[in-house]
């Protein structure tokens, strides 16, 4: 519905909100009319809620490409930007009882309010926290250590999220970017550890597995399954049976993994004015640098070549410099195919 014209509904959806009719009027309508009205309230509304809110998140988020335009949303981000619209339109066909002169206005009033509510709404509608925090027993459990009550927190707001992570259960380089730039150590934390941290806070959430089932468990089972099933972890932070059928398609589904995280990294350290050439060697040597063999070589033999090839490549100035040439164009091409999306 977004960028439909409702020109006539819009006008008509003001005259009744000068006059204090819009709720009620909606209410009593009939289907067809009804729908109209309804329809011709998101086409004011919309554009309220990209200028006035989804804008300033996406640049707090520094998805710079997401705040020029609507079109220029990013999936997960217009996800987002259509549930608020969803919530907002909601609530002024719930709410527009009084003579309201200014309808954009009052809507811009109602912003935060109305997402808000509409946030938690469609988290209890899918079994999660409304306010995800972290009790206390939980915090005890990890020690109070702060990146993995951080970490715990973006789980239980993950879970109740419509979103999904592509081939993976979790968000990991999502969150292997948010432990590097909250609490640094670029050089040294990769995926290995963030999904070492998701194991350690999942075996503390299944101390009280009732507690895990209905937090967890029930809000994780109303998202939709990854695409290819990587090894699921459960309350214990063991593996399932859900192992890939075959280890080489394993493998390669690791190596796409981490270039997607060494592409994350790389984009938000540039976004940060860090010069290129030691962006690109710090995080392909972090990424690319650990044990990644293939699950036949559980002692990283595959893993260790990389490391041989990679550092050879990185001591050399002129080879680096083509590395650093090639990866930038990767990422250029990664922030054109946002864009366009």
């Amino acid at each position: 519905m977004i960028g439909s014209t409702h020109t006539d509904g819009a006008d008509e959806v003001r005259d009744l909100a000068r006059r204090g009719l819009l709720a009620a009027t909606i209410a009593g309508a009939p289907g067809s009319h009804r729908l109209w009205l309804t329809g011709a309230t998101y086409s004011i509304v919309w554009p309220v809620v990209y200028r006035r809110l989804t804008q300033k998140i996406e640049l707090r988020r520094g998805h710079v490409v997401c705040a020029a335009s609507v079109s220029h949303l990013a999936a997960d981000c217009l996800d987002r930007f259509e549930n608020d619209v969803e919530a907002v339109v909601d609530d002024v066909t719930r709410k527009a009882s009084v003579r309201i002169e200014n309808l954009e206005g009052w809507i811009t009033s109602r912003l935060v309010p109305a997402t808000v509510d509409g946030h938690r709404r469609r988290r209890g509608e899918n079994g999660a926290l409304q306010r995800p925090r972290v009790p206390g027993w939980l915090a005890r459990e990890l020690d109070g250590d702060p990146w993995l009550v951080d970490l715990a927190t973006q789980m239980l707001v993950w879970v109740g999220t419509t979103s999904t992570a592509g081939y993976d259960l979790w968000p990991t380089e999502s969150w292997m970017v948010r432990r590097c730039e909250r609490h640094g150590d670029w050089s040294v934390y990769g995926e290995a550890d963030v999904r070492a941290d998701i194991r350690t806070v999942l075996r503390a959430m299944g101390r009280r597995p009732q507690w895990y089932q209905r937090y967890v468990e029930v809000p994780l089972g109303h998202k939709q399954a990854p695409v290819v099933a990587l090894p699921q972890l459960d309350h214990r932070g063991e593996a399932s049976a859900l192992a890939p059928a075959d280890a080489p398609s394993g493998h390669d589904r690791l190596l796409t993994s981490l270039a997607g995280a060494a592409v994350q990294l790389i984009q938000a350290r540039l976004a940060r004015g860090e010069p290129a050439r030691t962006v690109v060697a710090e995080v392909l040597a972090t990424v690319f640098g650990a044990d990644i063999g293939a699950p036949e070589d559980p002692h990283g033999y595959a893993g260790r070549a990389y490391d041989d090839r990679l550092h050879r490549v990185l001591c050399d100035p002129t080879e680096l410099d083509r590395l650093v040439a090639a990866v930038l164009e990767i990422v250029r091409g990664d922030a054109v195919a946002k864009k366009g999306r």
